[in-house]
């Protein structure tokens, strides 16, 4: 990770994401090549792509489990994967104490539901409001089971992990998501671990989410079906750079770049 201060370059808005020239290494293996990438407040956008591409990366720095090699990451117009420094006007890499302050703005679902097993459905829920963002008891249940009633799992809130399916406990990790009050919310191929009749329910949830929600949303998915129901934009990565993006219903219907008609045909 660079240690030498940076030049701040503000935005000329506010967006919700925006990636600065950003780079991810692992050893000579670069991940992210000088990224640009900018997503407005509310805003849809679907990150397609071969394995490798760099999608999921993207999800990984926002979540603060990657640092960046290069370049910065700002959240809500203000630096994210970097602080300010002594000198004015420049940045240096963010501490753990500025990371976790900065990523409470921002909840992900992953291809693994990680619930606790020994906690019922609300609780699961309710944990990380009582104890992250300090809510009373009482009032994070009663929004834990909005959510559960949301999700369509009101009549499992008592039930354990392990009594439910793999759709069920996906949606459970979805409403625990959303409990944390994200403004963005990140999803990693959330329907990669489950059995296909299961992939459904899952996607029916989140389309709802998306349509009585003004969250801003950054999903990692090949269920292009999906992909063009909630995305006002879709992004094709390869090689950890953007090779072509546009609205959803004109680049899966009429890509332009051979690479993604290739990925498309694969896909579909």
């Amino acid at each position: 990770m660079p240690t030498e201060e940076l030049a701040v370059r503000p935005p000329a808005e506010n967006p919700a994401v925006r990636f600065d020239r950003v780079t991810k290494r692992y050893g000579d293996h670069t991940v992210l090549d000088g990224l640009d990438l900018e997503v407005a407040r509310g805003e849809r956008v679907t990150l397609i792509g071969p394995s490798g591409s760099g999608k999921t990366t993207i999800l990984r720095l926002l979540m603060t489990l990657e640092r960046v090699t290069g370049g910065v990451i700002h959240v809500d117009g203000q630096p994210f994967s970097h602080m300010p420094g002594r000198a004015p006007g420049k940045l240096v890499p963010a501490n753990e104490r500025h990371l976790a302050a900065r990523r409470r703005r921002i909840g992900m679902v992953f291809q693994q539901f990680n619930l606790f097993p020994h906690m019922s459905v609300l609780d699961n829920v309710v944990e990380a409001p009582v104890h992250v963002l300090g809510e009373s008891r009482e009032k994070a249940v009663h929004e834990a089971r909005e959510l559960l009633d949301l999700v369509g799992l009101s009549d499992k809130v008592d039930a354990r992990p392990i009594r439910l399916s793999g759709g069920q406990q996906q949606r459970v990790a979805i409403a625990r998501a959303l409990a944390m009050r994200p403004e963005i919310l990140l999803l990693d191929e959330v329907t990669s671990a489950l059995d296909p009749e299961l992939v459904a329910e899952v996607l029916d949830v989140l389309r709802d989410v998306a349509r009585r929600t003004d969250i801003t949303l950054l999903c990692v998915t090949h269920e292009m079906g999906f992909a063009r129901d909630v995305s006002d934009r879709i992004l094709m990565f390869d090689r950890g750079r953007i090779i072509e993006s546009g609205p959803a219903g004109e680049l899966l219907d009429s890509p332009g770049h051979e690479r993604t008609r290739a990925f498309l045909g694969a896909v579909r």
